[in-house]
């Protein structure tokens, strides 16, 4: 007999094979092309700042104006992430990544021949968000794919490409903008951004296939040794005793993890059964699979991810106006920036060596940091000079580095969908906190109007990280707790449900069997 094989088909070919999970082999490439499309994607994002007030005043534009071509950017990005999942099911992640990669670079130069900020909004805003989706989401979710023991670690590690990116590439393209301006500094942009389709190349598919494992001819099978014991206590198998048809074929003994296929011909009395060569047909592969949204974790691990990106934005876009409302000059608010930047890359590596260690329950630390990130966020308001504000965002920055660079892997854990549903469910998650993304700034932007102080964007972003630790915290409970008791119970008083037959069922009845009669030969 053959193990069941387990594999992950996809559509491109040269696909590398395994018995198990590698933990490394081409996971190290992949993990290195992931490094390059954090730099280029979220990289060129955070860092596009250098380009504002260019932008103003060439059209001759408000700061806020010229801030929705992020925004709108951002918002694609993220609303179009079911959109990526089912083009990956659909063609691969491999080609998927590499058209991304010719949008984002299409957008980009494009716009560094546009006449006005509406050109940015269509250019970069729709035409390289869509391509930040497509490039993004297939490279971590194939990179998940890769690893299993250190995969939070490689994650974690990886994802430190974006913070690189924003400690190097601003003052580049500052330097580059006063050789030939910033058109053409856009339009470099944009042609470095082809690396993304060369990191796309590399994204192989993978395909899990265990290992045959041959059967041993002293053992005879189940269903044949179910025929002998029944031929010796002179009891049939479908013995109408019972009542109830027995059906002693391997999905019915317990360890079988896969059931053959059941032959329509009848069978003679003691007849080993053939096995039938013929391969059955495949089941088509769903392309966005929405069952993840019956599961009570799974809602909740979404609403986390919704209110705790408002917590996300507030620090790299305000941290600046609140240093230069405080009388701080504009080099050192700087400082703070990078310090933030520096911060996070160390975050993300703790975080990745912390979740590696076993057995550790991951869905935990990341609610212990989820907690501390609101703290960070309650503590910007109370800074009232430089090293204060440097404190709170190096400690904000290593804080965010923990918990952006690991929301997204976590979905791959049992905790919360499992890595056989990771593809779908981050499309989804993505896709929920893209409503977050978009409305997260000009919320806080319409509290510090009202309010004339940034302190209050701080307030509510932090407000909106406290409640997704609530989220977070139920994450757990609704997997192995009360939500799943009560579904448990739903299922069982379903009308017409058929009872589960026990393990021992044949033994119980040969045993009736057995026992009638010792009794008719004492009587």
């Amino acid at each position: 007999s053959k193990m069941t094989v387990k594999a992950v088909k996809m559509p491109c070919t040269s696909a590398n094979v395994y018995t198990k999970v590698p933990d490394g082999g081409w996971g190290w490439t992949v993990a290195f092309a992931f490094f390059i499309v954090e730099a280029l994607t979220y990289g060129i994002l955070k860092s596009f700042g250098v380009f504002f007030n260019d932008l103003m005043e060439s059209f001759d534009e408000t700061n806020s104006r010229i801030s929705w071509i992020i925004s709108i950017c951002v918002f694609v990005q993220t609303f179009t992430a079911p959109l990526s999942t089912v083009l990956s099911n659909r063609f691969g992640h491999r080609l998927v990544v590499m058209a991304g990669g010719l949008l984002i670079s299409t957008g980009m130069v494009i716009a560094s021949f546009a006449r006005s900020v509406v050109d940015m909004y269509v250019t970069i805003g729709i035409i390289s968000g869509l391509g930040y989706c497509l490039s993004f989401l297939p490279t971590v979710t194939i990179l998940s794919q890769y690893f299993d023991k250190r995969r939070s670690l490689v994650t974690a590690v990886a994802s430190t490409g974006e913070c690189f990116a924003v400690f190097s590439f601003a003052p580049a393209i500052t330097a580059l903008k006063e050789q030939i301006g910033w058109r053409y500094s856009l339009l470099s942009v944009g042609l470095l951004q082809l690396g993304i389709t060369v990191c796309g190349s590399l994204l192989r598919p993978i395909i899990i296939k265990e290992q045959e494992v041959k059967a041993q001819p002293p053992e005879e099978s189940t269903e044949t040794k179910y025929m002998l014991e029944n031929e010796q206590t002179c009891t049939s198998i479908e013995s109408i005793d019972s009542g109830v048809e027995i059906t002693t074929s391997p999905s019915n003994v317990p360890g079988k993890t896969k059931a053959e296929p059941k032959s329509e011909e009848p069978k003679q009395h003691g007849q080993i059964p053939v096995e039938n060569n013929s391969t059955p047909p495949e089941p088509k592969t769903k392309l966005l699979d929405f069952s993840v949204m019956r599961d009570y974790s799974f809602i909740c691990y979404a609403f986390f991810g919704l209110f705790a990106t408002l917590g996300f934005f507030a620090p790299s876009l305000y941290i600046i106006p609140l240093s230069l409302s405080l009388g701080i000059g504009k080099d050192h608010s700087a400082y703070i920036l990078s310090a933030m930047a520096i911060a996070e890359v160390f975050g993300r590596i703790f975080a990745g060596w912390v979740l590696n260690k076993k057995p550790i329950r991951k869905i935990y630390i990341e609610l212990i940091c989820v907690i501390l990130l609101s703290v960070a966020l309650f503590a910007f308001p109370f800074a009232s000079e430089f090293w204060g504000l440097m404190t709170c965002s190096s400690y904000f920055g290593f804080m965010l580095g923990t918990v952006a660079g690991t929301h997204i892997p976590l979905l791959a854990e049992d905790d919360v969908v499992g890595i056989e549903k990771m593809s779908s469910a981050a499309g989804v998650y993505v896709f929920i906190q893209s409503f977050a993304g978009l409305a997260g700034p000009p919320i806080a932007g319409v509290l510090v109007d009202t309010t004339k102080n940034y302190s209050s964007a701080f307030y509510s972003c932090a407000a909106g990280m406290v409640l997704g630790a609530v989220f977070l915290a139920l994450v757990r409970p609704c997997k192995t707790g009360l939500c799943h008791q009560q579904q448990q119970q739903a299922e069982g008083s379903t009308v017409g449900a058929t009872p589960e037959l026990p393990e021992d069922f044949i033994d119980m009845d040969i045993g009736k069997a057995e026992n009638s009669g010792k009794g008719s030969d004492s009587v």
